[in-house]
């Protein structure tokens, strides 16, 4: 799942973005406004966690025109207030859900599954079937019938971006944002280090995982 994060605090932005990658989460993140308006509409997200306080465009003026292009992202408003009128202002502009500072990593990662639960789902579905491989997206596993296989979080994201684009070739750059988001990168040679670790593993699980290389193209899963 994609998630852009947009919090002008420098610690708390780096610790919620370092949590989500732990649990297997894409994420983008910046700490402006502007910059976060700008990532909105060239991007596609999941989830867009917005805090409203933000330096050269405020939290609810980005919302308003993601909303007015007729954007459906869900959205999960950050804020310091509490008080009612301020989290029906936030609703009623547009957002999902609406968390007030300070909160738990635990609370934040709940909410964002629960938006992610909702309407309009960019998958219609929670598990991919593969020659006996179940992918599970919702916690983020997969076994090889009763067994599971321990992925890290980025074997894991590659194996989901191969198994969700079947009979497509994805290319490096591909996996490369899949992976570390729109605005970073990792190299071709770690994208085949993840996959032959998680190669290794599945083998170990008792199956083979069925990802091939096309030379000078990508990667496909074949079955």
């Amino acid at each position: 799942m994609k998630v852009l994060l947009i919090e002008d605090s420098s610690s708390l932005r780096r610790s919620l973005a370092a949590g989500l990658r732990n649990l297997g989460f894409t994420i983008d993140e910046t700490g402006d406004g502007s910059d976060g308006l700008s990532m909105v509409l060239t991007g596609d997200y999941d989830v867009i966690v917005l805090d409203i306080m933000l330096p050269s465009l405020d939290g609810l003026t980005v919302l308003k025109t993601l909303r007015q292009n007729k954007l459906d992202t869900r959205v999960l408003l950050l804020s310091a207030k509490s008080e009612p009128e301020d989290r029906v202002k936030g609703l009623l502009t547009g957002a999902d859900d609406y968390l007030t500072k300070p909160f738990s990593f635990e609370e934040l990662h709940a909410r964002l599954l629960s938006l992610l639960r909702r309407g309009t789902l960019r998958r219609e579905i929670d598990k991919i079937e593969i020659n006996g491989l179940t992918l599970d997206m919702q916690l983020k596993t997969l076994r090889f019938e009763t067994k599971f296989i321990d992925l890290t979080p980025n074997e894991y994201k590659i194996v989901e971006c191969l198994f969700t684009n079947q009979n497509t070739i994805v290319t490096a750059e591909k996996l490369s944002e899949h992976i570390a988001g729109q605005y970073d990168a990792i190299s071709k040679n770690s994208i085949e280090a993840h996959l032959s670790s998680a190669r290794k593993k599945t083998k170990v699980a008792g199956s083979l995982l069925p990802i091939v290389t096309k030379r000078g193209f990508g990667y496909m899963v074949i079955q």
